[in-house]
């Protein structure tokens, strides 16, 4: 088994780059979904959540207001720490669950959006960053998105800068390309990866 951490800028195109892999065969493991999964109604991790932030963070359905705790978070370190201090847990926890699951020769993509701010890059076999120019970050935010530009910049300055996740890189794929150029980068790494695989 090869175990790859993926990560890189909101925006940057992490995503695509996941679906890509995913088509070549890779096994996701999202720490985004399960992120979500984790803090589902009736969880205790929601419950956690709750406690912590009040009632005002839910929505009429019951389940989190993403976009309101994230103005919350994403505004204020220290809160964003307690939230992570509740969540990171949990997806650690499962995430191994879901790897322990996967076969032994198989290509096990972790996505993990705060990789590097969270020092985790020690846990995988090979680190693969997906980079973009800033202003392809905040075009995206905005465009795609529908982010306004203050919340975009937000979100960008609370994660680690493009320099910090360039240094734990073992790869980077640069997404400032066309579609069908990024398809064609992905089917290099990806042959990369089963190569590695292979030699684990």
């Amino acid at each position: 088994m090869l175990k790859v951490g993926l990560t890189g800028g909101i925006g940057a195109g992490k995503s695509e780059v996941s679906r890509l892999l995913v088509e070549h065969g890779a096994v996701l493991i999202d720490a985004d979904r399960i992120a979500r999964e984790v803090v589902a109604p009736g969880t205790p991790g929601l419950a956690a959540v709750v406690a912590a932030f009040g009632e005002d963070i839910l929505a009429e359905d019951g389940t989190l207001d993403r976009p309101k705790l994230g103005s919350i978070v994403f505004a204020d370190p220290d809160r964003l720490a307690v939230l992570n201090g509740i969540v990171h847990p949990l997806v650690g926890e499962r995430s191994r669950v879901l790897e322990e699951a996967a076969a032994e020769d198989a290509v096990v993509v972790h996505d993990v959006p705060l990789l590097t701010e969270n020092g985790l890059a020690p846990l995988y076999d090979l680190v693969v960053v997906v980079d973009a120019d800033p202003a392809t970050q905040l075009d995206r935010l905005v465009r795609l998105r529908g982010m306004t530009e203050q919340d975009a910049r937000a979100r960008m300055a609370a994660q680690a800068t493009r320099e910090q996740r360039r240094e734990i890189a073992d790869v980077v794929v640069d997404n400032d390309v066309p579609l069908d150029e990024l398809r064609r980068r992905v089917k290099e790494l990806w042959d990369e990866l089963v190569r590695r695989a292979r030699t684990e």
